[in-house]
C-alpha cells in the first residue's frame, strides 16, 4: 500500500510522526464527505493541507448539496437545452432568451445539432428573396433624397447656371496649356444632361447656334450610326451638320465596360472664334478660385 509519511513541513499538516496509508486516509476522507462536510473541514479534520493529496482523496466523491453555490442562469440553460432539442439555432435562441452565443454553445454542445430548416434551394430562394426587398427599400429611400433635393434647389437663377456652366467647362472642357496656347472652347462629355447644360449656359452667353459644331467620339466597335442620331437628336441639329465621326482603336487585350445599347460614346461640341470666350472663362474660373481660397483662407 502507499504510504504517507507526516512530517512537519510536507505539507500534510506535521501533527505527528509515523505513516498513514493513502487507503486510510481515503476511507476517512470518504466517510466525512458522506457525512456532508464540505472540502475546507476534511481538510481541517484530517490536517491535509496539499491540495493535489486532497482532490485524490476525494476523487469521485461529489460534493454535498449545501456546498454548492446556486447559478442564476440555471432556468436559462434548461431553457435553452429545451430550444435546442425543438430544433432552434444559436441565432434563434438568442433572440429567444437574451443570452450570449457563447454561453448558449457551452449549454447545448453536448446536443445533436438540428437539422437544417430549409434546403439548400430555399435558403437561395429565401437569400434572393431578402436581397430584393433590401435593393427595393434603397431604390424607395434613393428617389426620396433624390426627390428632396430637386426641391431644395428649385428653379436655377441666370447667375447660378451661369457660374455653375464656368465650373462644369474648368472640369470638362478642352483647357490651354502654358507649353500649348490653344484658347479654343471644346467641351467633351457622355453625359446627355452635361451636354444640355453646357447648351443652356452657351445659350445664356449669347453664343448664337451657327456657332456650335458637333462631332461623335466613340469606339469603332460600336454603333457609330446609332450614336451619331442619338447625339444629332439631343442638340437638335440634322444628322447631315455632325463633323466626321472620331473613331477610337479597339484593343483586343482591354476589357471595355463600355459596351451595350447604352453605349453612345461622346459628343464633343465646339465654338467657332472662340477665343475671346476662352479668355472670359479664364477670367471667371480664376475669380471663382480666388472666392474659394479666401472662404478657405
Amino acid at each position: 500500500m502507499t504510504e504517507i509519511r507526516r512530517r512537519p513541513g510536507d505539507g500534510t499538516g506535521g501533527l505527528r510522526s509515523g505513516a498513514t496509508t493513502f487507503d486510510d486516509l481515503r476511507e476517512q476522507a470518504v466517510s466525512l464527505r458522506r457525512e456532508g462536510l464540505s472540502r475546507r473541514q476534511i481538510r481541517d479534520r484530517l490536517q491535509i493541507h496539499n491540495n493535489d493529496i486532497l482532490n485524490a482523496l476525494l476523487q469521485g466523491e461529489p460534493p454535498p448539496e449545501w456546498t454548492k453555490r446556486p447559478n442564476a442562469k440555471d432556468d436559462l440553460r434548461d431553457r435553452a437545452r429545451e430550444l435546442r432539442l425543438q430544433g432552434m439555432t444559436y441565432d434563434r435562441i438568442q433572440a429567444e432568451l437574451g443570452c450570449s452565443k457563447s454561453s448558449i454553445s457551452l449549454w447545448v454542445r453536448d446536443l445533436p445539432k438540428p437539422e437544417p430548416r430549409y434546403s439548400t434551394e430555399e435558403h437561395r430562394s429565401l437569400m434572393t428573396a431578402g436581397l430584393e426587398r433590401l435593393q427595393k427599400k434603397r431604390d424607395e429611400t434613393r428617389r426620396t433624397t433624390k426627390a428632396e433635393a430637386e426641391d431644395e434647389l428649385g428653379v436655377m437663377s441666370d447667375r447660378e447656371l451661369f457660374v455653375m456652366g464656368v465650373g462644369i467647362y474648368w472640369a470638362e472642357g478642352q483647357k490651354s496649356k502654358p507649353y500649348a496656347r490653344r484658347e479654343r472652347v471644346i467641351f467633351v462629355n457622355s453625359d446627355p444632361d452635361m451636354i444640355q447644360l453646357f447648351l443652356a449656359w452657351l445659350d445664356l452667353l449669347g453664343i448664337e447656334p451657327r456657332r456650335l459644331q458637333y462631332r461623335v467620339m466613340i469606339h469603332e466597335t460600336a454603333n457609330v450610326v446609332g450614336a451619331e442620331h442619338f447625339w444629332a437628336d439631343q442638340v437638335r441639329v440634322d444628322h447631315s451638320r455632325l463633323q466626321r465621326t472620331t473613331l477610337k482603336k479597339h484593343n483586343p487585350r482591354t476589357v471595355r465596360k463600355n459596351v451595350g445599347e447604352d453605349y453612345r460614346g461622346c459628343l464633343v461640341i465646339g465654338v467657332l472664334d472662340g477665343a475671346d470666350l476662352y479668355r472670359r472663362i479664364e477670367g471667371w474660373w480664376s475669380r471663382i478660385a480666388v472666392e474659394a481660397r479666401r472662404r478657405n483662407a
